[in-house]
């Protein structure tokens, strides 16, 4: 991994909060802070500890599912390291995958190429709900805000593509030639703008995806395994948005469920592109510029999104990071060579 890059990218996205919170005016983001009941707060760094105690639940059905011996603390331990990597790399949420699989592997003596496919069908099974609900909340800021025509129609054409994308996620995980096709459009894409041989890359993650989509199809035949794992993703895509809302209550502000829905979901899939370390700074905006848009004044929306991110973003890679150690930090290094 290279350390100075991600120091430098989250730098950038710092850079890029502090002038927001310049611009709103610091005096009042930090007038706003103080009227904080710490009652809800707590209770919002109750409500990430379920988030991440169900996310090792399920990740843990998946991994039983494939017949794969595990212990639940040292994967909940994995599950911790892969949400730092996930927030600290710009990857688009996915560059703690590899790391979760390689230390599964290591843990339980299973092939890579099964560890990555748990780790890839846990990922599948918060993509469905996650675009589910973020086509309910497109729709819902269409016909609530006061947006403009060209806003809208945006949203319109946004909905359309993740409609589109949702049905091509489900079919290539089930079309091996369509899955190999995929992934060797990828390669040539990177191969025009790199001059490094990708060439063992390409071969492992068509291995990969070949292995992902027999373990899918292996775990799709048990149907209590398929819809526990995917109703606690559902539930844990609510926690996330509750989580936001207990937070809005902390500063006594009433704002509808649907409308911090709407722009969370929005903001985290603006985190998802593969930009800056886990959006830092991108998704801040979204959240401040939507919030206030809805009426929200300036100054609450920023402590609000400073508060919850906080919780969901420092934390969260605060508590991954500590537990590095315990596996080694050569860990990072020895992924790229695994894949």
């Amino acid at each position: 991994m290279d350390y100075k890059k991600v120091f430098g990218l989250l730098s950038v996205g710092v850079v890029i909060l502090v002038a927001m919170i310049l611009f709103i005016g610091p005096g009042e983001v930090l007038n706003a802070l103080q009227t904080a009941d710490m009652k809800y707060v707590l209770l919002a760094i109750i409500i990430q500890f379920i988030i991440m105690t169900l996310w090792n639940i399920k990740w843990g059905i998946i991994v039983s599912g494939l017949d794969i011996s595990y212990k639940k603390i040292p994967l909940y331990a994995m599950l911790l390291v892969g949400l730092a990597i996930n927030n600290l790399t710009p990857s688009g949420r996915g560059g703690g995958e590899p790391v979760r699989a390689y230390l599964l592997s290591k843990s339980s003596g299973a092939g890579f190429r099964k560890t990555f496919a748990t780790v890839m069908s846990d990922k599948l099974f918060d993509t469905f709900p996650f675009l589910t609900l973020a086509i309910i909340a497109m729709i819902y800021l269409i016909f609530t805000l006061h947006l403009s025509q060209t806003m809208v129609i945006t949203l319109i054409a946004v909905i359309i593509l993740f409609v589109i994308l949702l049905g091509f996620i489900l079919y290539i995980c089930f079309n091996e030639e369509l899955g190999i096709r995929t992934v060797a459009w990828i390669f040539r894409q990177l191969n025009r703008f790199m001059s490094r041989d990708l060439t063992k890359y390409e071969s492992k993650s068509k291995s990969a995806m070949i292995g992902f989509q027999t373990s899918l199809k292996y775990l799709m035949k048990d149907r209590k395994v398929f819809f526990q794992a995917l109703i606690i993703a559902f539930i844990v895509w609510i926690l996330e948005i509750l989580r936001v809302y207990v937070v809005f209550l902390a500063f006594g502000v009433n704002v509808s469920f649907g409308m911090i829905a709407s722009v969370f979901l929005l903001s985290t899939l603006v985190g998802m592109i593969p930009a800056l370390p886990g959006g830092i700074g991108a998704v801040d905006g979204i959240m401040i510029l939507v919030y206030s848009m809805a009426g929200v004044p300036s100054s609450i929306s920023t402590a609000v999104t400073l508060v919850e991110r906080l919780i969901s973003y420092w934390m969260v890679s605060g508590l991954g990071l500590l537990v590095l150690p315990y596996f080694g930090t050569g860990v990072l290094d020895k992924v790229d060579l695994e894949e």
